[in-house]
């Protein structure tokens, strides 16, 4: 009786199944559609009517010539440059600085380590509005203003990605560095043999996080930057809403061309970022 009742429970009505597939379609159509509708009027040509009553989801005309008209209209591949120089820093410095950070909080004892949590989970509260002028005046003072490393360095560290790393940190069981102490390993000995392979998953969702936030990221560039020579690629797609306002296949081409660096990096790091929201499991 036991194991027919165990059984019953695992089994999935016809009612249940379609509920199921119901509810994805409809997280699909609310997450993906927009995503796919952008990416087909990237292709549709000039002769379409997008704005009909029925407008047709597939391209009746395919075409590349809106996104060479985006290349024609702006220097997208400085723009693209720039971005990805900021992406970079900001990415090393988080990578870096909250895995040592992290690292610290977790498995070092130290003086004012509770102060400095306390701190850092303070500045999560604040909104970046508030501290966004502070901000600005702390990078002109340091001669940084109009330049693409005052772009990144408020978004060196983040300190999410600095409680993301402690916690990863310490599911690792501190029998496991207990056992490397009493072999003669020293810190910074832990921290490579026995840290990092075990939070790798959570170090990739760092530099996911990192990137999509330092990528998509426009009102800081557009406060700090002035010269055109140095937009992002988000500040430089203003352009197109001034200069192709009336033909948003332009636009769609740009808003694709932004987006697919971070498909990129999603699918590079897919495996390990699934990894790391389950991290946890030290393997033996």
């Amino acid at each position: 009786m036991k194991k027919r009742r165990a059984v019953g429970f695992n089994v999935i009505t016809p009612r249940e199944k379609v509920l199921r597939y119901s509810l994805l379609v409809l997280v699909l159509l609310i997450t993906v559609g927009p995503f796919l509708w952008q990416l087909s009027t990237s292709f549709k040509g000039r002769g379409e009517d997008i704005y009909s009553a029925t407008p047709s989801f597939l391209p009746e005309q395919p075409t590349w010539g809106n996104y060479i008209e985006v290349a024609n209209t702006i220097p997208v591949w400085s723009y693209i440059g720039n971005s990805l120089v900021v992406a970079f820093l900001t990415v090393a410095g988080n990578a870096i600085g909250a895995t040592f950070a992290g690292y610290a909080l977790a498995r070092l004892r130290f003086r004012g380590g509770r102060l400095v949590l306390g701190l850092i989970l303070a500045t999560l509260v604040l909104p970046g509005e508030v501290t966004i002028i502070s901000q600005y005046v702390t990078v002109r003072e340091l001669g940084l203003a109009d330049t693409l490393v005052g772009v990144a360095l408020p978004g060196a560290i983040g300190m999410l990605n600095v409680l993301l790393m402690r916690a990863a940190f310490q599911s690792i069981p501190k029998e496991i560095d207990e056992a490397a102490v009493v072999d003669g390993a020293n810190v910074w000995q832990r921290f490579v043999h026995i840290g990092l392979p075990s939070v790798r998953g959570m170090l990739s969702v760092v530099v996911i996080f990192a990137f999509i936030g330092a990528w998509d990221d426009f009102l800081w560039p557009l406060i700090v930057l002035t010269d055109p020579e140095n937009y992002t690629l988000t500040v430089g797609l203003q352009y197109l809403n001034s200069a192709f306002s009336a033909n948003p296949r332009v636009v769609a081409a740009g808003t694709m061309i932004a987006f697919i660096p971070i498909v990129i990096v999603f699918a590079s790091l897919q495996r390990f970022f699934f990894r790391g929201v389950e991290e946890g499991a030290i393997k033996g």
